[in-house]
């Protein structure tokens, strides 16, 4: 896509590798990029637990180590002493039952669980087994009620911590928001069909929108030049479907667009809000 000169724009995923203008100015993801996520989680265990004996699990690949170099960099030069163990997994693993038994063997009292769907639901119902109840951080990749947390059970996902920049279609406080109403009109008119409350339709209607702005600032100019040029330059844009106080900004230096998140807790069968809107950014 580079060699030729497209723009790739907002790609669907939080590895930073898609936010590096110098050797690939055509390209630009657009969700949180995972280490400006797990830079959000240091902050907040900072604050709230500067004591925390953290163990993590993550995947071993790209997506796994990008969440693990954000967490320790932002713990900065607390993070030798707070993590007392990592554990990884493979892809091809069955289960990852005995990475959570060895994490409860190191005494972490925190435990930051960077993995896929399957995998967490596994982490979460095992841990409740063996009794370890450890501060649990969970990626935003695995927050689904449906897929991750149902499986695991929902009073094992009690405590919880995770973190969001959009409005979850399926809460009720978002029932009569302007922007998820304007998100239903469109649903109803365009695909009826779709789930209303699928997270995977907001986020695409959410890049749409950004799409749309970014070929309103075109104008009549729609070269791949001007595209690319106007994606990356982005001033506080703010969505129908994002977290009040999540704007999207970007700059010919700076290709992730929402750098900003808010953490939330899972508790009484939802996750809930709480805190401020939490910024990290990537090096």
């Amino acid at each position: 896509m580079n060699d030729r000169k497209v723009p790739h724009l907002f790609v669907a995923t939080g590895a930073t590798k898609w936010g590096d203008p110098k050797n690939f100015p055509w390209t630009m993801g657009w969700q949180p990029n995972y280490q400006t996520e797990a830079k959000i989680y240091a902050t907040y265990l900072l604050k709230s637990k500067p004591n925390a004996k953290v163990g993590i699990l993550y995947q071993n690949d790209d997506y796994g180590k990008d969440y693990v170099k954000g967490f320790k960099d932002g713990l900065g030069d607390k993070a030798a002493k707070m993590i007392v163990m990592e554990q990884s997994y493979e892809v091809t693993d069955p289960t990852v039952d005995s990475q959570i038994v060895a994490l409860k063997g190191s005494k972490a009292d925190t435990f930051f669980n960077v993995t896929t769907p399957k995998f967490a639901a596994q982490a979460i119902r095992k841990s409740a087994e063996i009794g370890w109840k450890p501060l649990h951080i969970l990626n935003n990749v695995s927050i689904s009620v449906k897929s991750v947390l149902e499986p695991a059970g929902l009073k094992n996902s009690e405590g919880l911590i995770s973190t969001n920049y959009g409005k979850d279609p399926s809460d009720p406080r978002w029932a009569k928001d302007p922007g998820m109403l304007q998100f239903f009109a469109f649903m109803k008119k365009y695909y009826p069909e779709g789930n209303i409350t699928d997270p995977l339709n907001a986020y695409g209607y959410s890049v749409t929108m950004t799409l749309i702005q970014v070929f309103k600032q075109c104008g009549n100019d729609l070269s791949r030049e001007n595209v690319i040029r106007q994606a990356a330059n982005l001033k506080n844009l703010e969505l129908p479907l994002s977290l009040p106080g999540i704007k999207i900004n970007t700059s010919p230096t700076d290709f992730y667009p929402i750098e900003s998140e808010q953490l939330m807790r899972f508790q009484g069968g939802t996750w809930a809000l709480f805190g401020d809107i939490l910024r990290a950014e990537s090096k």
